[in-house]
């Protein structure tokens, strides 16, 4: 392997592997948790959870905390403002089997950043210091933190908020290259990243726009990063994360995956779905996965658009089917012709 992907180390744990699949709410649930990492993803982090634990009993929480079967270790990101309620929040997951804690402050959502949560909490750098110091006590496992370079593009505070996650005795930092005005809009930038990781010595994982094994190693020599995490670059193309790690160790590209390869981790992953799920919601959440799937295939919306008229997941499954039976008479291509 090359020097891109030495092993990273969080805690007690190693991982191989330094590439990541970002938390991703409504995205990242134990189906597509378990089939990244079988695609090459080292490391893998729950979808935000609420540290408001009378929230759990929801349906939607249950779904969150479920990590049945998952390889350790099992990464848990919880999200709030409150000091106290976020050490709870983190306490409760490690005793239901959580082995490291990841803290949220990285959402741009607004939802999340008109409670002060988020990457809203970015603005306030001694409550900051207040949430880390508190969940680091209160747990025996790494503690983790995602943020954003800053508040706002006049406000690039990621360097102060990285020093202060070090003092706290933050485990590792991963930093996406857009601050909390910027949402998702525009390029990404890894100027920051790289001031992040000279002036901390925590390991640091850089992150946004990461959506080609170039981009990768271009991430990497341009911040000096640890890892990397890779969220929506991944939406329909679980295989990235093996492309990646291809090209870093060879410096060559993976020929593009077969069409009955391809269909055999769809087929898989609907599967996955409708089992967590259930009929119902599976052939719910089924939908956005075969969209992302899609952009990636020739004529993707003669699929896409067929599918989500669907409720069965009989149905589903045998419409997939059917398109990649077409598909394979075609040479294979990494993205949509």
């Amino acid at each position: 392997m090359t020097d891109f992907l030495r092993p990273l180390q969080i805690g007690p744990y190693r991982l191989d592997v330094p590439l990541a699949l970002a938390p991703m709410a409504g995205v990242t649930d134990r189906p597509f948790r378990q089939l990244c990492r079988a695609q090459g993803a080292g490391h893998v982090v729950s979808e935000m959870v609420t540290s408001e634990s009378r929230l759990w009993d929801s349906q939607k929480s249950r779904f969150r905390l479920d990590h049945t079967g998952e390889p350790g270790p099992i990464t848990v990101q919880i999200v709030g403002y409150d000091p106290a309620m976020m050490a709870e929040a983190a306490a409760l997951n490690v005793a239901n089997g959580a082995q490291i804690i990841d803290i949220n402050m990285g959402c741009p959502a607004k939802k999340v950043c008109n409670r002060l949560a988020g990457s809203a909490l970015m603005q306030d750098e001694p409550l900051v210091a207040e949430i880390l110091q508190a969940v680091v006590a209160a747990v025996d496992v790494p503690v983790t933190l995602k943020i954003r370079t800053g508040w706002a593009r006049n406000a690039r505070n990621g360097v102060s908020i990285a020093r202060i996650a070090e003092e706290a005795g933050i485990a590792l930092l991963s930093v996406h290259g857009r601050t909390r005005e910027d949402k998702y809009l525009g390029d990404a930038e890894y100027d920051t990243i790289a001031e992040i990781k000279a002036a901390v010595s925590l390991p640091i994982l850089a992150n946004g726009d990461i959506c080609t094994p170039e981009k990768a190693r271009f991430v990497f020599e341009h911040t000096g990063c640890d890892g990397i995490m890779i969220g929506r670059g991944a939406h329909g193309r679980p295989w990235l994360f093996r492309e990646i790690q291809h090209y870093l160790s060879t410096g060559q590209q993976l020929p593009p995956i077969p069409w009955a390869e391809r269909e055999a981790i769809v087929l898989h992953h609907l599967d996955s779905l409708h089992e967590f799920y259930g009929p119902g919601l599976g052939v719910r959440f089924a939908r956005k996965h075969m969209s992302w799937y899609a952009e990636h295939m020739p004529n993707g919306r003669a699929l896409s658009r067929p599918f989500n008229a669907l409720t069965d997941a009989d149905q589903q499954r045998r419409l997939v089917s059917e398109f990649f039976s077409h598909l394979r008479t075609q040479p294979s291509s990494g993205c949509a012709a």
